[in-house]
């Protein structure tokens, strides 16, 4: 093995102890990642080299000291260390595993164990597939005559019976036409009265006492199965009918893409503090990859509240604090008058919404859950954040939990630490899966 195939294989091993991707989602810099990217550190293997040694003045046994001398330290040469300036002023390059959002996507359904299918919406083109379809007109180019013989002849087999052997039963003594007619409708045999009436006539008085009765001569000739007679005589005509024509059609075959707009609701009214905000970034910022790593094209708006609402830009949404009180039905009246924007039948739509679960007195059960059963959504979530434990006036989740109950559209999770992190993004991408399926 000579040398490069070392430094690869340092690579391989290097990559291969890049952070957990939950190691990374609880605890890692999402700072360091964009919008399209990913990037996870890597825990830095160092890669053999070659180093020349600038002490080496000579060889073997040159130098100004005498045998047995003691070995003093080396002298610090030129270039060895900053000429100026403090230990650790310039900082270093991090190593970091890049991946695009559908790439973490995949990871996140292998590592929680989730399979979400996104369901496209809007029709971006319509184009002819195989001619399966079947309608009654057309042109003569596109009939399918095979389908129409089959139609045919199952009509045939249905129509058809042993003439000769119904001819054998007129002659039975004392039968006649009516009780022959009688006993091959008994036998499902279709046959006509008028037929009937026209073979009798032809039989002469003397045949028609030739069999004393039916068993003498069922024990004498043997009915022949329709089958049997098309092989014996194959197939002179083939009754066809208008109905049996089907014209071939090409199929239309609608490409739909996959669209997606994510409405992320945030408090930041004064009780949230850094701890919370940086809880509600490491829930949300997760999703947001993973939903435009699932969808062609993912839209996301984001709304800031406290007791009003308005709409930022995704590089201030965790940061944003505010000294207000909160209400956080503004937020779903501003994300219900965007929603506007997004057709129901041409998106797929996510409401997510965070904060402390403090909220104005009754706004929860009189506005907030009213409108989110008013939103159409693939799916619903709020995402609480309490660190320190719940205070008093902190029901807001409670009572959407309360209200929809195991509603396969509405999730509600709980953080109070990193460790609850990617449970929650568990359990909101697993309520969505079950009401995909």
């Amino acid at each position: 093995m000579g040398l490069q195939d070392d430094l690869e294989r340092f690579r391989e091993v290097g990559e291969q102890r890049r952070e957990d991707l939950a190691e990374f989602i609880q605890y890692g810099d999402l700072g360091q990642s964009g919008k399209d990217d990913v990037r996870i550190p890597i825990k830095i293997v160092d890669l053999p080299e070659f180093e020349y040694d600038r002490r080496d003045q000579g060889g073997v046994g040159q130098g100004d000291a005498d045998v047995g001398d003691p070995v003093g330290q080396p002298q610090p040469q030129p270039g060895d260390g900053d000429e100026e300036g403090e230990p650790g002023e310039e900082s270093a390059d991090h190593e970091y595993y890049e991946m695009d959002p559908e790439e973490f996507a995949e990871e996140l359904d292998e590592r929680l164990g989730l399979d979400l299918d996104p369901k496209g919406k809007r029709v971006i083109e319509e184009k002819e597939g195989p001619f399966t379809d079947l309608t009654r007109s057309g042109p003569d180019s596109t009939l399918d005559f095979e389908r129409m013989f089959k139609e045919g002849l199952k009509r045939k087999l249905a129509m058809d019976f042993d003439e000769e052997f119904l001819r054998e039963v007129l002659k039975i003594d004392g039968w006649g036409p009516d009780r022959t007619f009688e006993w091959a409708r008994g036998e499902n045999i279709p046959v006509s009265k008028a037929w009937i009436e026209d073979a009798y006539s032809e039989i002469s008085d003397g045949e028609r006492t030739t069999w004393s009765s039916l068993d003498e001569l069922e024990e004498t000739i043997d009915r022949e199965p329709i089958q049997q007679k098309i092989r014996r005589e194959g197939i002179k005509q083939v009754p066809f009918r208008r109905e049996d024509e089907r014209y071939r059609h090409p199929e239309i075959i609608e490409e739909r893409e996959k669209n997606v707009v994510v409405f992320n609701i945030r408090d930041v009214s004064g009780s949230m503090r850094q701890k919370k905000r940086e809880l509600v970034e490491r829930v949300f910022t997760p999703l947001d990859w993973y939903l435009q790593g699932k969808y062609d094209n993912a839209e996301f708006v984001y709304i800031a509240h406290d007791a009003e609402a308005w709409e930022v830009e995704r590089d201030e949404f965790f940061g944003i604090r505010s000294g207000g009180g909160t209400k956080i039905s503004a937020a779903y009246e501003l994300a219900a008058d965007l929603a506007e924007e997004y057709p129901w039948s041409e998106w797929n739509r996510y409401v997510f919404a965070a904060g402390d679960s403090e909220n104005s007195s009754n706004d929860t059960e009189q506005r907030v859950v009213p409108l989110m059963e008013q939103i159409p959504a693939n799916l619903h979530a709020y995402v609480e954040t309490q660190p320190s434990g719940n205070a008093i006036n902190a029901t807001h989740a409670e009572e959407v939990e309360s209200h929809f109950g195991d509603a396969d559209d509405v999730a509600v999770a709980y953080v109070a630490s990193e460790d609850d992190v990617t449970d929650a993004i568990y359990e909101i991408l697993s309520t969505e899966e079950e009401a995909e399926q």
